[in-house]
């Protein structure tokens, strides 16, 4: 599948090498207000165990790895992938494959994940929908996607304001926070299972999806 946002693509992957090395830092109160636990929850429910993780960026889901699973994660910047290989060689884990590749067009076979995962990241990819499609390409039938995101407020103010400030956040960051991720998995094909708010206003969720038969 050919990327049709070579400059969106190039765009976000400078943003993310230029913050690879305080990346860390950046988020270290949310990560530990939020995130950390959210993300052992999560892992606490994949089985495999073939893995893929999208966007496993400086590798902050790899202390809860279960141990029986085959995982391979990818992400976009080779900055991010450097920290996260690592904590992979610190962790002495030989069951993860570490690899620098585009959400949006994956260098995997059709049907050939059990499982894919991806937190925080869908508010990044250029084209999240196409990206959906990508995971649901190399899913097998009746394999799962799980995602923890962040996206556009359900409550009218907000959701204006969040509008409003997405364009020069992006410009930033690389990071959209107008997005509608729920519509988007739904549109790129998945069936979602669970829905859940994990912060009021629904601005944080956790969606578990199918892919049909």
């Amino acid at each position: 599948m050919k990327n049709p946002n070579p400059e969106q693509t190039h765009f976000t992957k400078k943003r993310y090498n230029a913050t690879s090395i305080i990346y860390n830092l950046m988020e270290w109160p949310v990560e530990q207000l939020w995130y950390k636990k959210w993300r052992q929850k999560l892992w606490q429910n994949i089985h495999g165990p073939s893995v893929l993780e999208i966007g496993v960026g400086t590798g902050k889901n790899i202390p809860f790895y279960p141990g029986e699973i085959k995982l391979t994660g990818i992400d976009l910047s080779p900055g991010m992938l450097k920290r996260a290989k690592q904590l992979i060689a610190e962790k002495l884990q030989d069951n993860v494959t570490l690899k620098e590749m585009d959400a949006q067009d994956m260098n995997f076979p059709d049907n050939h994940f059990d499982d894919v995962v991806a937190t925080f990241v869908f508010c990044s990819v250029p084209d999240p929908i196409l990206g959906l499609k990508e995971a649901l390409r190399v899913t097998r039938p009746g394999g799962k996607l799980h995602l923890l995101e962040h996206m556009r407020s359900e409550n009218p103010v907000l959701g204006f304001l969040m509008d409003t400030l997405d364009t020069p956040i992006h410009y930033i960051s690389g990071v959209h926070i107008a997005r509608q991720t729920v519509a988007n998995v739904e549109k790129a094909g998945w069936n979602i299972e669970q829905l859940q708010d994990l912060t009021a206003k629904g601005i944080f969720k956790r969606i578990e999806a199918t892919r049909p038969h």
